[in-house]
């Protein structure tokens, strides 16, 4: 039987095992390897009362979050995009 993907979905590599991570979405357990992970900085202050504090000299905390999603979350949420086989046959890097 062919295989779809090279990798089989997973950057495993060589190694034997990976730990496991929850989606934050739906809850569902993922390798690590497989998950998609995306970071994004959040501030606690609102955006309009942080725009106007930084014009008045103030320095506002952000904090990177990062959130590990399933691949059926992250292609239902956008993250991801469902590409041809053809796409996925080439060794050019996703982002």
């Amino acid at each position: 039987m062919p295989k779809k993907r090279e990798n089989r979905g997973r950057r495993k590599g060589d190694k034997g095992h990976v730990t496991y991570v929850t989606c934050d979405n739906c809850g569902k357990r993922v390798p690590e390897d497989k998950a998609v992970c995306v970071t994004k900085m959040y501030s606690p202050v609102d955006p309009a009362l942080a725009s106007e504090l930084e014009k008045k000299g103030a320095i506002i905390a952000r904090y990177p979050v990062t959130k590990c999603y399933c691949i059926n979350c992250a292609i239902f949420m956008g993250i991801i995009k469902i590409r041809a086989e053809d796409e996925r046959k080439q060794k050019a890097p996703l982002r």
